[in-house]
């Protein structure tokens, strides 16, 4: 037997890895083919948010239709997973999620759509997940007339240019699931990039996740404008490092009008970074349209004397649908729905699930610990703000975004009432500020408001006096997106990463040093040549 054929046979004797995500099964076959182990809990909360809505859809066609044939609730949902890489989703969603007909599982490498197959029929789905070679945007186009209930585009970084295709290819009241992972640009580090791709800018704020949220769904709503189409938010998420939308999408010229109504500008200070919004438009009683009066600030913060940023315009509107968000707790609590509760990440899941149905439908928060460090105070404990806010008559609450997170209607003045009131029990040196910082500004501003910082009843909301998992920890050591077209299983591939950028800039210098000694041997080597040759 030649080494060849002995090569062969031990190339047919490797089998492939196998590695299990809820009831999927894929082979890890190829090293370049993209998974990304962190993302589970996208994935395990995409599963517990299609279930719901598969039950709500066709619980609704069949009121509709009762006695009827009705092909949408006897086929069962058809999905469209436009950047499929391995299939481990629709393999999921086909095994986990019920009253599905057909999921086709789309991606533009055709070393991936054979993986897709392979993985496909190992999990043994082969007559509800379809395999598919083309561009996501072309297989959206084509599907216009024939369109899908549901839409999921997970790509790595901005989505944008799969909007337009992705709302067009819905049907009426259709889910239109979103993944954005360009954080730093939906953050603030790169406002002009954040309004080429997503056209809107990006503020550095503290609550830069919740604005990521909030332009992202402004985007979408400008996509689905174009068709008579409005967006109604389900679910808006900021987990780890991405953020994930669910929205569902129906048709109406007349909401389309009041699109504006949902949208406003930001006015941000620079000085104490007190957030003022400016809605585009505003409807009255009647749902009439009228124009916003404008300004909202003036040229000058009224508390610190400091200039201020505009960014926007946001998605003002509600980020969740509460009542479709309180079916899913149910759904997970009940013995019914029992591969809900063997979801990994279920109790991340039911944590921030009940911080969401916690949160105040009012655009961004403030930090804590920056309101204080305005003035360079010592934080306080959340109960002892939350409280103030809460005797003063205001509502207040987390957001899911943040562990500091202070949401809440009550004016900024009573937000800097309290810090100046908690300043007074704890006086600060004020010869260490700056005479022109917004700190000392603040600080000698005058209060309009008797702050109490007696205890209140509501000041630890139902999800911290149940201990839930409320915000999540980073899961493993130098974990994030990955890398473009990679498989990312093993931690030492990302170790690996941070290994080659440990010390860079001193080997880049490094390397100039022992480029200009090689070229300095040769200056030398050509003068000695240059002499013998003369000599």
């Amino acid at each position: 037997m030649d080494k060849s054929t002995t090569a062969d046979n031990n190339e047919q004797n490797i089998q492939p890895d196998v590695l299990t995500e809820g009831k999927a099964k894929i082979l890890l076959e190829k090293k370049n083919v993209f998974y990304n182990p962190v993302q589970q809990f996208n994935r395990d909360l995409s599963i517990a948010v299609l279930t719901e809505y598969s039950k709500e859809r066709s619980n609704s066609e069949c009121e509709k239709k009762k006695g009827a044939k009705n092909e949408n609730s006897a086929e069962g949902l058809r999905i469209l997973e436009a950047l499929s890489a391995t299939g481990l989703r629709s393999i999921r969603y086909a095994k986990e999620v019920p009253g599905i007909n057909i999921i086709v599982a789309n991606d533009i490498s055709a070393q991936a759509v054979e993986a897709i197959k392979r993985n496909v029929a190992y999990n043994e789905v082969e007559n509800i997940v379809q395999p598919h070679n083309d561009d996501a945007t072309m297989v959206m186009y084509q599907n216009r007339k024939t369109k899908f209930d549901v839409v999921d585009l997970d790509p790595y970084g901005c989505p944008s240019t799969f909007l337009d295709g992705a709302v067009q290819c819905l049907k009426d009241n259709g889910l239109l699931l979103v993944t954005a992972t360009d954080m730093a640009v939906l953050a603030g580090n790169s406002p002009e990039t954040c309004y080429v791709k997503y056209g809107a800018v990006s503020l550095k704020s503290k609550s830069c996740h919740e604005m990521a949220l909030r332009i992202l769904l402004q985007h979408i709503a400008s996509h689905a404008g174009r068709y008579g189409k409005v967006i109604v938010p389900v679910l808006s998420i900021s987990a780890d490092f991405y953020i994930r939308v669910f929205v569902k999408l129906h048709s109406s010229q007349m909401a389309c009008k009041r699109n504006t109504s949902n949208l406003g500008l930001v006015y941000q200070c620079v000085g104490c970074e007190s957030i003022t919004i400016q809605p585009l438009g505003t409807t009255n009683e009647k749902n009439t349209h009228k124009l916003p009066q404008a300004p909202v600030v003036d040229k000058l913060c009224s508390f610190c004397k400091h200039k201020h940023h505009m960014g926007g315009p946001i998605w003002t509107g509600p980020l969740h649908n509460k009542d479709f968000v309180q079916k899913i707790l149910n759904a997970i609590d009940s013995e019914e729905d029992n591969h809900l509760k063997k979801l990994a990440c279920v109790r991340r899941i039911q944590g921030i699930l009940h911080v969401v149905n916690e949160e105040l439908d009012i655009p961004l928060y403030y930090q804590l610990d920056r309101l204080t460090s305005v003035v360079k105070l010592q934080v306080p404990p959340m109960i002892q703000f939350r409280s103030a806010i809460l005797n003063a008559g205001y509502r207040v609450s987390y957001s899911h975004a943040h562990k500091t997170s202070i949401k809440t209607d009550a004016p900024n003045q009573l937000i800097w009432d309290i810090v100046r009131a908690l300043e007074r029990g704890n006086p600060i040196k004020r010869e260490k500020l700056e005479a022109a910082s917004a700190g000392l500004a603040i600080l000698n501003g005058e209060s309009v408001t008797q702050v109490s910082f007696q205890r209140h009843a509501d000041a630890v909301p139902f999800s911290q006096r149940q201990k839930l998992t409320r915000f999540q920890l980073n899961p493993t050591a130098h974990w994030g997106p990955g890398t473009r077209s990679t498989t990312i299983i093993q931690e030492h591939r990302q170790s690996s990463k941070q290994e080659r950028n440990q010390n860079k800039h001193k080997k880049r210098k490094r390397g100039e040093e022992e480029e200009a000694a090689v070229e300095s041997c040769r200056e030398d080597k050509k003068t000695r040549l240059d002499d013998e040759s003369v000599a």
